[in-house]
């Protein structure tokens, strides 16, 4: 199943109006791995599970191209590891919710977890945040992060095709990335601040013996700089520390990609729970914080070892302790457990056989998997087609009649008028009587972006995703036009939330639209505002943000462009 399912798939009628059930036996906080293990041991006991992501299913690992370290499987990808994990734990009855997290707030016994998607009453919390990526600090990161310096080889990779790239770091990610660089770049340097690899042996061996990299150790990056893009990078070498510039070849741009470990996002509990000196949280052996009923799981808690195996094993071990510290306290409580959780999803066996059966863009069970999310719709929506002769246009038209007849409240109209003043192709989201929303995708919406494109048609045919009083005021109160292009890859797993905030935004503002462009279909859009990173808002053809950011972030662009 795809995101887009499991942000509705919570849905029933035993639940309330968000979606949610009135309470859960355990709130998982975080959908990596160690999140996901814990969701599978709780569910499979039969306890009432809620796993929280506020963006992707799967964490950091699913940037991952090649996965071979996992026992029993031999080669995978991060994604497709992480996907199977969440089947699995769907299969067993956990239920999934993309949203934030914005307090958690202790009981006696129970706890609160607020969220941008209402509140969620639970007995015990397992916290699974992860980490992520952490600044160098060198002169120039910030200022030209998304114009050549870049945090996600996956994700921005082939912006550097034939060009320079210098990786910054000694670790395991540093060196696994710098062999996924290899595929675009020219020539990859990676620069070391100490005098060897922190990581293990053979993927150091990989990378000595690579004939596009090199590899300088006792070196420490000082000052990255440039015009509009990216042209040098500034050194310091060696016990001598002698300095050293390097530019791109014949004045071209460079990349430096930043893999100089991670930051714990322990920024919501730092007060709640112990951390250690670098904001790592404390766990015992059981995996059990500094408070009853609070577990802590995978990158985020203080260990040696930041592994997927590393963050299953403590999921596992987290969950396990929950189900006995829950079978106490219902105990202590004269509280009767319900006996199974109620399913919302196939059986896992029947949902494999499914995805089996693909066409070009939706397999079997994705068409399933729609049906539900259509039947919530209480408007109708249609989408106007613009196509031209392109290429594009044809895989957009094919999309399209995928689409087609899936839903009796969506309906898709296609127009191939040339006077028109649009970027084709385009899907543009409209009324039942054919007024814009102000949304459209500028290419086929796959990848992650299909995802985005499901959430959009939802938001516009019923009262759309939760958002709070307090936003949607916000929303509403802009009154300058604006319009947002996202510029996006559709194997980058940031870029749906970018879209998916903007879009929501569009849906409650006039003066507001949002246009997704796959940047790998329009070059010229790329060239002028010189975007090297995605996901990238442009406003107003003018302003440039690089990033991922939710509603929250980009309102606050938007209300400083108001005043």
């Amino acid at each position: 199943m795809s995101e887009w399912y499991r942000i509705l798939s919570s849905v029933s009628k035993k639940k309330g109006e968000n979606g949610l059930r009135d309470f859960y036996d355990a709130v998982i906080v975080g959908g990596g791995p160690a999140g996901l293990s814990g969701a599978i041991y709780l569910a499979r006991a039969q306890y009432r599970v809620l796993v929280i992501e506020k963006e992707t299913i799967g964490g950091q690992i699913t940037i991952t191209s090649e996965v071979v370290n996992y026992p029993g499987v031999p080669m995978t990808d991060g994604k497709k590891l992480t996907e199977g994990m969440r089947k699995q734990a769907q299969s067993f009855g956990a239920e999934f919710l993309q949203g934030e997290v914005k307090e958690i707030k202790f009981h006696e016994n129970e706890k609160e977890i607020v969220t941008d998607k209402g509140t969620i009453r639970c007995f015990s919390v397992l916290l699974a945040t992860g980490a992520s990526p952490r600044r160098a600090g060198f002169i120039g990161e910030e200022e030209f992060r998304g114009r050549g310096v870049a945090y996600c080889a996956t994700c921005d990779g082939e912006f550097f095709t034939g060009k320079d790239v210098y990786v910054v770091g000694g670790g395991f990610a540093a060196a696994e990335e710098a062999i996924f660089l290899t595929r675009y770049a020219k020539k990859v340097t990676i620069l070391v601040r100490t005098k060897q690899f922190t990581c293990a042996g053979s993927i150091v061996d990989q990378v000595m013996n690579h004939p596009k990299i090199e590899v300088k150790f006792q070196t420490k990056v000082l000052e990255v700089g440039g015009e509009q893009t990216l042209q040098y990078i500034v050194t310091e070498e060696g016990e001598q520390k002698e300095r050293h510039r390097y530019e791109g070849e014949h004045g071209e741009n460079i990349g430096v990609f930043v893999f100089a470990g991670y930051e714990p996002a322990t920024a919501l509990f730092k007060e709640m729970v112990e951390l250690n000196e670098q904001g790592y949280l404390v766990t015992d052996r059981r995996q059990q914080t500094s408070r009853e009923g609070i577990y802590g799981a995978g990158d985020v808690c203080v260990k040696e070892l930041r592994q997927v195996v590393t963050a299953v094993s403590d999921g596992a071990i987290a969950a396990t302790s929950m189900e006995k510290y829950l079978f106490s306290l219902y105990e202590n409580l004269g509280v009767k457990r319900e006996e199974k959780p109620n399913r919302t999803t196939i059986p896992m066996e029947q949902e494999m056989e499914q995805q089996e059966e693909e066409t070009a863009f939706l397999s079997e069970a994705m068409k399933q998997e729609l049906y539900p999310i259509f039947e919530r719709f209480t408007k109708n929506v249609m989408v106007k087609v613009y196509l031209d002769s392109s290429n594009l246009s044809k895989e957009v038209k094919g999309f399209v009649e995928e689409m087609r007849g899936l839903s009796e409240r969506v309906s898709f109209v296609t127009i191939t008028d040339k006077e028109e003043k649009i970027v084709y192709p385009a899907l543009s989201i409209c009324n039942e009587a054919g007024k814009e929303f102000g949304i459209q995708f500028h290419g086929v919406p796959g990848g992650h972006e299909f995802n985005s494109f499901i959430i959009a048609l939802y938001n516009a045919g019923s009262n759309g995703q939760p958002i709070s009083q307090e936003i949607l005021n916000r929303i509403k109160q802009i009154q300058t036009k604006i319009k947002m292009k996202i510029a996006v890859s559709l194997s980058c797993t940031m870029c749906p939330e970018v879209v998916m905030s903007a879009q929501r935004i569009a849906i409650e503002n006039k003066n507001i639209e949002a246009e997704m462009y796959d940047i790998s279909h329009y070059p010229a859009l790329k060239e002028q505002y010189n975007i090297m990173s995605v996901p990238c808002v442009i406003i107003n053809e003018k302003e440039v943000f690089f990033g991922k950011k939710g509603v929250e972030a980009i309102l606050n662009i938007l209300e400083k462009i108001e005043d």
